[in-house]
């Protein structure tokens, strides 16, 4: 049986933290070397009046702080590069995750979770909580000692123990829910100002300003009222525990100077014993301050587990199968947006051969985006199939589809980078041969030279750096990078002019003449110049498939014109 992600990661990390444990377990014992040495100064120094007695006790002391103090910092760095590792295993799954709850429609701030989730995990750990869990298992090493001491001041410091430890328990319960709320209306508030900031040019020019202000004031009372909750109850238990350890020590050191006076302890022994009792609680108190950290990192574990330990996010590696060449086929197939049960296009059965094109069309709302969707594996089928050369998409690993497919949204995504980057996909090891080839068979070649920097121009989040129409010439060249076999192109020429829309037909011409399936969504005649067959959708159903040329006659013949009206030139001919 496979090991969940989680677990496996947390599992390669075991060596790490038993030597964790080992450095814990040496620093401990080091810490009982400031108990012993008072002793040794009350009981054996001053009543020997030794001076060469004082100064080797001394050494020997400071020899056991500065290995302490060594350990420390070491057991520091490493769980911090413990940290690190986790990270490191886990980040591409959680990368992965993200990515596939975007597609599954999960809002912004859900499908950033896995991604937050790790980095609370990382910092968590390489904070000064975890070694607080690790000094804990040696807390009665020190209640021993007192115990030795006297029994009394043993019972006085494990009570005191016992009462803090009562408290942390307390602080977990109590912060529990302020801290799922907290990170709930985090979540919430950053999905606002991600929204805001990637939208606002429309936000600035229709002046909606004020009405985000206040729907970010909102969200920010809430995230601010969730943290004050979760940081009063952190915080006073933090200083209860801060102040209770004071005032125990003290009590223990009050205890040990009314054995003293009846002669049944040493004043050594009183000095020891407070010593250790401060030192028995430390751990906790640090628990207590990191408390917060302890309780995000622990929820997020578990969320990270629940997520990528999902039968949906195992990863898996099929078959490597060979370049697609001959078909692509649909059957019955049935597609809703991706969490909803809807349907949204029903029923479409169609076959593409090498060297087909097939251009989309209907008034708008008909499915056809959705369509296209399906059939390049961005949203599952609620039923059906869709096949390349008669493999289903599923049997694909996702990048090696990937490869063999060239789409082109309606929204032009491109990304912060060189225009070169983006037409390659970012591959790393991509030539200058396939970026201009594919920069060519779009016909952008000339328009890339026409930039600053040529195909080394740097075009910002999201192609801001250029116009509409530069965006889908990039898009077009992206698309077509690689030859792949299956190209989709939805409404790409909705900000071309003519040039452009002649640049479009001849890429779609040379996909069919190298024997590759186009399909091309539109609203525009123009767009259809390079295609032999022609698809109808309406009320997310497909209409009418075959040849354009009968498909444009049946449209003229049943008086459908004005649902297409940039295609009233081509079916009024």
């Amino acid at each position: 049986m496979a090991v969940p992600p989680v677990a496996r990661a947390l599992s390669s990390c075991r060596p790490a933290f038993l030597a964790v444990g080992a450095f814990s377990a040496v620093i401990n014992l080091l810490m009982l070397a400031g108990s012993l040495y008072m002793l040794q100064v009350y009981d054996r120094v001053l009543s020997s009046r030794s001076v060469p007695t004082l100064i080797g006790l001394s050494l020997l002391l400071l020899a056991a702080y500065a290995l302490q103090g060594y350990l420390d910092a070491v057991r520091v760095k490493m769980l911090a590069r413990i940290g690190a590792r986790f990270d490191e295993q886990v980040s591409p799954l959680a990368f992965a995750a993200a990515r596939r709850l975007s597609l599954a429609g999960r809002r912004a701030d859900e499908a950033l979770q896995p991604i937050r989730d790790l980095d609370q995990i990382r910092g968590f750990l390489a904070s000064l909580g975890p070694t607080a869990l690790f000094d804990m298992p040696w807390m009665p090493l020190f209640f021993a000692g007192c115990f030795l001491l006297h029994p009394w001041l043993g019972l006085l410091a494990l009570g005191g123990g016992v009462l803090i430890v009562a408290l942390t328990l307390l602080t977990e319960r109590a912060s529990r829910s302020a801290l799922k709320a907290q990170s709930a209306s985090r979540a919430a508030r950053e999905a606002l100002a991600e929204a805001c900031r990637r939208n606002a040019e429309a936000v600035t020019a229709m002046g909606m300003g004020g009405a985000f202000g206040g729907k970010w004031r909102e969200a920010n009372q809430r995230h601010v009222g969730g943290w004050l909750a979760a940081a009063d109850v952190t915080g006073a238990s933090g200083a209860f525990a801060k102040v209770f350890r004071m005032v125990l020590q003290s009590a223990v050191l009050g205890l040990g100077a009314y054995l003293a006076i009846h002669d049944q302890i040493s004043g050594g022994a009183m000095i020891a014993a407070s010593i250790m009792t401060s030192r028995a609680l430390a751990p906790i108190e640090i628990a207590v301050a990191n408390w917060k950290g302890f309780i995000a990192a622990r929820l997020g574990r578990r969320r990270l587990a629940e997520l990528l330990d999902a039968p949906s996010m195992a990863a898996r590696e099929p078959t490597p199968l060979p370049a697609p060449a001959a078909t692509l086929t649909a059957d019955a197939l049935v597609v809703a947006a991706p969490g909803r049960t809807a349907p949204i296009v029903t029923g479409v059965t169609l076959r593409l051969e090498a060297g087909q094109g097939l251009g989309v069309i209907g008034p708008s709302a008909s499915g056809k985006s959705t369509l296209v969707r399906a059939l390049v594996g961005v949203w599952p089928a609620l039923k059906g199939e869709v096949r390349l050369d008669g493999a289903r998409l599923d049997q694909w690993a996702p990048d090696a589809l990937g490869r063999h497919v060239g789409y082109l949204p309606q929204d032009v995504e491109l990304f912060d980078g060189t225009v070169a980057e983006n037409i390659a996909r970012f591959v790393a090891n991509a030539t200058g041969e396939d970026i201009l080839a594919a920069a060519r068979a779009a016909g952008a070649h000339e328009l890339i030279l026409r930039l600053e920097q040529g195909y080394d121009t740097r075009i910002g989040e999201g192609g801001m750096a250029l116009s509409g129409g530069q965006r889908q010439r990039i898009g077009l060249a992206r698309a077509l990078y690689g030859s792949p076999f299956l190209v989709v192109l939805d409404e790409p020429n909705s900000n071309l002019d003519t040039e452009g829309d002649a640049a479009l037909t001849r890429a779609v011409q040379g996909v069919r003449a190298r024997g590759g399936i186009v399909i091309v969504v539109t609203h525009r005649q123009s767009a259809i110049a390079g295609l032999d067959r022609l698809a109808l959708m309406a009320e997310g159903r497909l209409q009418a498939i075959g040849p354009t040329e009968e498909v444009l006659a049946k449209l003229a013949r049943e008086s459908r014109v004005a649902d297409l009206p940039g295609l009233k030139p081509a079916v009024a001919s």
